[in-house]
């Protein structure tokens, strides 16, 4: 395996009485951010606490910032910040005091950069943590894993159980944060959207499998919805690369994975209009078709 990347899986298997990770190959690249999406149960958590030396694999590699996982982990962690909606504060503390905590353990500990994130994420030192909003507390979440500066950031559903306003909150204050670092970030949802607005790579994984993994610009460019009219008697040529059909009378929609300006001219004049997909939309498009090729 090589050493360069920040994590890597080679033929990971891991079995549970009703649920198995299956063949799990994956890469996360130096300074790169990918989104890791799956539905709940998908394995998320499971690749995870892989990773993060938790579970030990049942065959396969396991390696993060080139460190064999699980019997090297606190060595890899001394780089790896981790963030998770699980994680919870000394209610009673400060934030102040939580800062100096985590700065006596890390040498790494950046206390100009924990000072910029203070003022960026409007919080205060003297500032009690049961006396902070559920956004403030995982804002403090992501400054203690920040200011350590790690090679590698793994947030585990961070905004899961947040309303849309603190969601939108939390992810406006640290996006930027994320692209000004030249650290690799692995974050997993099945919030498309947070996904989608943070990341530049991304990877569906479905019922213990990953199904597919590219650049996110990739996925927008290549999906689209294309609706068209088709007269009575008529016969649409044959396209390549078209993962579901849905007729409605003379209305038919197809969905491409591969779309090209050159699929249009076959189609001669009965387009009426070509979709392009969200994120979302893609994602569902993609389990979807996967599931029916394996007959699930």
């Amino acid at each position: 395996m090589s050493t360069s990347s920040a994590i890597e899986f080679r033929g990971v298997r891991k079995s549970f009485r009703f649920f198995m990770l299956s063949d799990l190959s994956l890469d996360l690249a130096p300074g790169q951010i990918m989104g890791f999406v799956g539905p709940n149960g998908a394995g998320k958590s499971t690749t995870i606490r892989l990773a993060m030396g938790l579970l030990s694999p049942d065959s396969g590699e396991v390696r993060v910032l080139g460190h064999r996982m699980p019997e090297a982990q606190a060595i890899a962690k001394r780089d790896v910040g981790y963030v998770s909606d699980e994680m919870r504060l000394f209610q009673n503390a400060t934030v102040g005091w939580h800062l100096r905590f985590v700065a006596s353990i890390y040498p790494g500990w950046d206390e100009q950069y924990a000072r910029t994130l203070l003022k960026r994420f409007n919080l205060r030192p003297e500032q009690t943590v049961k006396g902070l909003s559920s956004g403030e507390q995982m804002k403090a979440v992501l400054l203690l894993a920040l200011a350590r500066r790690p090679k590698l950031l793994v947030l585990d559903e961070p905004t899961a159980n947040f309303d849309p306003v603190a969601r939108h909150e939390v992810l406006s204050e640290f996006t930027d944060v994320l692209r000004d670092e030249s650290r690799s970030v692995l974050f997993s949802s099945h919030n498309t959207l947070d996904v989608e607005r943070i990341s530049d790579r991304i990877a569906f994984i479905d019922r213990g499998r990953l199904i597919d993994s590219r650049d996110k610009e990739d996925f927008l460019e290549r999906w689209r919805r294309i609706e068209l009219q088709v007269p009575p008697g008529a016969t649409l040529p044959e396209i390549p690369h078209v993962v579901d059909r849905v007729t409605d009378g003379q209305f038919v929609t197809l969905t491409t994975d591969h779309f090209a300006e050159d699929t249009l001219p076959r189609l001669g004049g009965f387009v009426r209009k070509v979709h392009r997909m969200s994120l979302e939309e893609i994602f569902v498009a993609v389990v979807m078709h996967h599931r029916e090729a394996r007959g699930e």
